[in-house]
Protein backbone atom coordinates (compact mmCIF):
# COMPACT_ATOMS: atom_id res chain seq x y z
CA UNK A 1 0.00 0.00 0.00
CA UNK A 2 1.06 3.45 -0.81
CA UNK A 3 0.26 7.13 0.37
CA UNK A 4 0.13 9.48 -2.62
CA UNK A 5 0.80 12.91 -1.49
CA UNK A 6 -0.53 15.49 -3.98
CA UNK A 7 1.35 19.19 -3.82
CA UNK A 8 -0.45 22.36 -5.72
CA UNK A 9 1.75 24.82 -7.24
CA UNK A 10 1.73 28.99 -6.63
CA UNK A 11 -0.68 30.32 -4.70
CA UNK A 12 -2.80 27.41 -5.27
CA UNK A 13 -4.85 24.92 -3.08
CA UNK A 14 -5.91 21.57 -2.17
CA UNK A 15 -9.38 22.21 -4.11
CA UNK A 16 -7.44 22.83 -7.51
CA UNK A 17 -6.63 19.58 -8.18
CA UNK A 18 -10.48 19.12 -8.89
CA UNK A 19 -11.23 15.75 -10.29
CA UNK A 20 -7.89 14.52 -10.24
CA UNK A 21 -7.63 13.04 -7.06
CA UNK A 22 -10.59 11.07 -7.44
CA UNK A 23 -8.97 9.49 -10.99
CA UNK A 24 -5.93 8.54 -9.57
CA UNK A 25 -7.55 6.51 -6.81
CA UNK A 26 -9.88 4.53 -9.11
CA UNK A 27 -5.94 3.89 -11.14
CA UNK A 28 -4.37 3.15 -8.40
CA UNK A 29 -4.26 -0.41 -6.80
CA UNK A 30 -6.76 -1.25 -4.03
CA UNK A 31 -5.50 -0.12 -0.55
CA UNK A 32 -3.89 2.77 -2.11
CA UNK A 33 -4.52 6.41 -0.16
CA UNK A 34 -4.43 9.52 -2.08
CA UNK A 35 -3.89 13.08 -0.05
CA UNK A 36 -4.10 16.51 -1.08
CA UNK A 37 -1.94 18.83 0.91
CA UNK A 38 -2.51 22.69 1.54
CA UNK A 39 0.91 24.50 1.79
CA UNK A 40 1.28 27.43 5.14
CA UNK A 41 -0.79 30.30 3.08
CA UNK A 42 -2.71 28.54 0.99
CA UNK A 43 -6.54 26.67 1.27
CA UNK A 44 -7.31 25.54 4.67
CA UNK A 45 -3.93 27.15 5.87
CA UNK A 46 -4.66 30.78 3.99
CA UNK A 47 -4.58 32.83 7.56
CA UNK A 48 -0.47 31.08 8.06
CA UNK A 49 1.99 33.04 6.66
CA UNK A 50 4.14 31.41 3.49
CA UNK A 51 7.69 30.66 3.87
CA UNK A 52 10.01 31.94 1.24
CA UNK A 53 12.13 28.81 1.39
CA UNK A 54 11.34 25.61 -0.52
CA UNK A 55 13.41 24.08 2.59
CA UNK A 56 10.59 25.35 5.27
CA UNK A 57 7.87 24.50 3.20
CA UNK A 58 8.98 20.61 2.95
CA UNK A 59 8.98 20.84 6.99
CA UNK A 60 5.93 22.15 6.59
CA UNK A 61 4.18 19.41 4.23
CA UNK A 62 5.63 16.91 7.04
CA UNK A 63 4.52 18.24 10.14
CA UNK A 64 0.98 18.52 8.08
CA UNK A 65 1.20 14.62 7.49
CA UNK A 66 2.72 13.96 11.10
CA UNK A 67 -1.10 14.68 12.63
CA UNK A 68 -2.96 12.16 9.98
CA UNK A 69 -2.56 8.21 10.20
CA UNK A 70 -0.34 7.97 7.06
CA UNK A 71 3.01 6.92 7.51
CA UNK A 72 6.24 7.05 5.00
CA UNK A 73 8.11 6.30 2.72
CA UNK A 74 4.98 8.43 0.30
CA UNK A 75 4.44 8.88 -3.25
CA UNK A 76 4.62 12.57 -4.27
CA UNK A 77 2.60 14.13 -7.38
CA UNK A 78 3.97 17.47 -8.07
CA UNK A 79 2.47 20.47 -9.72
CA UNK A 80 4.85 23.66 -10.90
CA UNK A 81 6.41 24.91 -7.24
CA UNK A 82 5.22 21.63 -5.61
CA UNK A 83 7.61 19.80 -7.81
CA UNK A 84 10.31 21.79 -6.32
CA UNK A 85 8.81 21.04 -2.92
CA UNK A 86 8.98 17.43 -3.95
CA UNK A 87 12.18 17.33 -4.86
CA UNK A 88 13.87 19.06 -1.87
CA UNK A 89 11.87 16.78 -0.13
CA UNK A 90 13.32 13.87 -1.49
CA UNK A 91 16.95 15.29 -1.34
CA UNK A 92 16.40 15.77 2.81
CA UNK A 93 15.04 12.83 3.18
CA UNK A 94 15.18 9.92 0.77
CA UNK A 95 14.21 7.76 3.42
CA UNK A 96 10.41 9.30 3.36
CA UNK A 97 9.67 9.38 -0.47
CA UNK A 98 9.33 6.42 -2.26
CA UNK A 99 8.88 8.40 -5.77
CA UNK A 100 8.43 11.57 -7.36
CA UNK A 101 6.07 12.46 -10.22
CA UNK A 102 7.06 16.60 -11.50
CA UNK A 103 4.24 17.92 -13.60
CA UNK A 104 5.37 21.18 -15.34
CA UNK A 105 8.41 22.47 -13.17
CA UNK A 106 11.26 24.14 -13.13
CA UNK A 107 14.21 24.44 -11.94
CA UNK A 108 16.72 27.63 -11.55
CA UNK A 109 20.02 25.32 -12.17
CA UNK A 110 19.19 24.09 -15.86
CA UNK A 111 16.44 26.70 -17.42
CA UNK A 112 16.79 30.45 -17.61
CA UNK A 113 14.37 32.76 -15.62
CA UNK A 114 12.17 33.57 -18.82
CA UNK A 115 11.43 29.81 -19.84
CA UNK A 116 10.74 28.84 -16.05
CA UNK A 117 8.45 31.94 -16.23
CA UNK A 118 7.42 32.93 -19.74
CA UNK A 119 7.21 36.77 -20.21
CA UNK A 120 3.64 36.56 -21.49
CA UNK A 121 2.56 35.58 -18.14
CA UNK A 122 3.46 38.07 -16.44
CA UNK A 123 0.56 40.47 -16.72
CA UNK A 124 -1.79 37.68 -15.30
CA UNK A 125 0.64 36.57 -12.07
CA UNK A 126 0.54 40.47 -10.94
CA UNK A 127 -3.18 39.78 -10.63
CA UNK A 128 -2.45 37.42 -7.72
CA UNK A 129 -1.52 40.18 -5.81
CA UNK A 130 -4.86 41.98 -6.21
CA UNK A 131 -7.26 41.89 -3.41
CA UNK A 132 -11.08 41.47 -2.73
CA UNK A 133 -13.43 41.40 -5.17
CA UNK A 134 -10.66 41.35 -8.11
CA UNK A 135 -10.68 37.39 -6.99
CA UNK A 136 -13.57 36.66 -10.16
CA UNK A 137 -11.26 38.88 -13.16
CA UNK A 138 -8.07 37.49 -11.26
CA UNK A 139 -9.30 33.54 -11.52
CA UNK A 140 -10.75 33.96 -14.98
CA UNK A 141 -7.26 35.27 -16.09
CA UNK A 142 -5.11 32.60 -14.46
CA UNK A 143 -7.79 29.65 -15.89
CA UNK A 144 -7.39 31.44 -19.68
CA UNK A 145 -3.45 31.58 -18.91
CA UNK A 146 -2.97 28.08 -17.61
CA UNK A 147 -6.24 25.44 -18.78
CA UNK A 148 -5.93 25.03 -23.21
CA UNK A 149 -8.65 22.37 -22.90
CA UNK A 150 -12.46 22.33 -21.79
CA UNK A 151 -13.51 22.92 -18.25
CA UNK A 152 -15.94 20.85 -16.27
CA UNK A 153 -18.72 22.54 -16.17
CA UNK A 154 -18.50 25.41 -12.95
CA UNK A 155 -14.92 25.60 -12.77
CA UNK A 156 -14.22 29.10 -13.35
CA UNK A 157 -17.36 29.73 -9.77
CA UNK A 158 -15.92 26.84 -7.89
CA UNK A 159 -12.05 28.69 -7.84
CA UNK A 160 -13.72 32.11 -7.60
CA UNK A 161 -15.54 30.61 -4.45
CA UNK A 162 -12.53 29.66 -3.28
CA UNK A 163 -10.38 32.66 -3.49
CA UNK A 164 -12.85 34.10 -1.74
CA UNK A 165 -13.03 31.61 1.19
CA UNK A 166 -9.45 31.42 1.40
CA UNK A 167 -7.73 34.41 -0.10
CA UNK A 168 -3.77 34.12 -0.48
CA UNK A 169 -2.56 37.30 0.88
CA UNK A 170 -0.41 39.69 -1.35
CA UNK A 171 2.46 39.07 0.92
CA UNK A 172 1.93 35.17 0.57
CA UNK A 173 1.95 35.22 -2.67
CA UNK A 174 5.17 37.36 -2.92
CA UNK A 175 6.84 35.01 -0.58
CA UNK A 176 6.23 32.07 -2.78
CA UNK A 177 6.92 33.28 -5.80
CA UNK A 178 10.13 34.13 -3.97
CA UNK A 179 10.85 30.76 -3.04
CA UNK A 180 10.37 29.02 -6.57
CA UNK A 181 12.70 32.31 -8.02
CA UNK A 182 15.46 31.61 -5.35
CA UNK A 183 15.21 27.67 -5.13
CA UNK A 184 18.36 25.93 -6.41
CA UNK A 185 18.58 22.29 -6.67
CA UNK A 186 22.09 20.51 -6.88
CA UNK A 187 23.25 18.58 -10.35
CA UNK A 188 22.81 15.16 -9.12
CA UNK A 189 19.06 13.64 -9.17
CA UNK A 190 17.73 12.59 -6.27
CA UNK A 191 18.51 8.57 -5.03
CA UNK A 192 14.59 8.00 -5.60
CA UNK A 193 12.46 7.07 -8.72
CA UNK A 194 11.79 9.85 -11.18
CA UNK A 195 8.72 10.62 -13.75
CA UNK A 196 8.84 14.20 -15.47
CA UNK A 197 5.59 14.97 -17.53
CA UNK A 198 4.75 18.24 -18.79
CA UNK A 199 2.62 19.81 -21.62
CA UNK A 200 3.83 20.92 -24.82
CA UNK A 201 1.21 23.96 -24.86
CA UNK A 202 2.20 25.03 -21.29
CA UNK A 203 1.93 28.80 -21.65
CA UNK A 204 3.32 29.40 -18.49
CA UNK A 205 6.52 27.15 -17.93
CA UNK A 206 7.89 26.23 -21.03
CA UNK A 207 8.18 22.44 -21.86
CA UNK A 208 11.52 22.99 -22.44
CA UNK A 209 12.12 23.56 -18.44
CA UNK A 210 10.97 19.59 -18.29
CA UNK A 211 13.15 18.60 -21.11
CA UNK A 212 16.18 20.15 -19.80
CA UNK A 213 15.79 18.19 -16.32
CA UNK A 214 15.19 14.95 -17.93
CA UNK A 215 18.26 15.48 -19.87
CA UNK A 216 20.22 16.43 -16.98
CA UNK A 217 19.18 13.51 -14.79
CA UNK A 218 18.23 10.41 -17.33
CA UNK A 219 14.90 10.68 -16.27
CA UNK A 220 11.77 9.66 -18.14
CA UNK A 221 9.30 12.51 -19.46
CA UNK A 222 5.82 12.12 -21.28
CA UNK A 223 4.60 15.08 -22.65
CA UNK A 224 0.51 15.84 -23.03
CA UNK A 225 0.24 17.15 -26.58
CA UNK A 226 -2.16 19.60 -26.20
CA UNK A 227 -2.99 20.73 -22.44
CA UNK A 228 -1.57 23.51 -20.63
CA UNK A 229 -0.40 24.31 -17.22
CA UNK A 230 -2.43 22.94 -15.27
CA UNK A 231 -2.30 19.41 -16.78
CA UNK A 232 -4.21 17.60 -13.56
CA UNK A 233 -7.25 20.06 -14.73
CA UNK A 234 -7.18 19.71 -18.54
CA UNK A 235 -6.78 15.94 -18.50
CA UNK A 236 -7.16 14.99 -15.31
CA UNK A 237 -7.80 11.05 -16.79
CA UNK A 238 -4.54 11.18 -19.02
CA UNK A 239 -2.65 11.77 -15.97
CA UNK A 240 -3.75 9.57 -12.97
CA UNK A 241 -3.14 6.71 -15.95
CA UNK A 242 0.17 7.66 -16.44
CA UNK A 243 1.02 8.09 -12.86
CA UNK A 244 -0.38 4.26 -12.02
CA UNK A 245 1.03 3.00 -15.27
CA UNK A 246 4.73 4.17 -13.92
CA UNK A 247 3.77 2.50 -10.07
CA UNK A 248 3.58 -0.81 -11.71
CA UNK A 249 6.46 -0.25 -14.01
CA UNK A 250 8.70 1.21 -10.57
CA UNK A 251 7.52 -1.47 -8.62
Amino acid sequence: MTTWVLLRGLAREARHWGGFPDKLRCALPAGDTVVALDLPGNGALWRERSPARVEDMVAAARRTLAGVPHTPPYALVALSLGGMVALQWALEHREEVRGCVLINSSLGRFSPFWRRLRPASYATLLRLLAPGRAAIDRERAILRLTSNLPLAEGTQQAWTAYALEAPVSRGNALRQLKAAALFRAPAAAPGVPLLLVASERDRLVSVECSRAMARHWGAPLRVHPAAGHDLALDDPGWLAGLVADWKTRVS
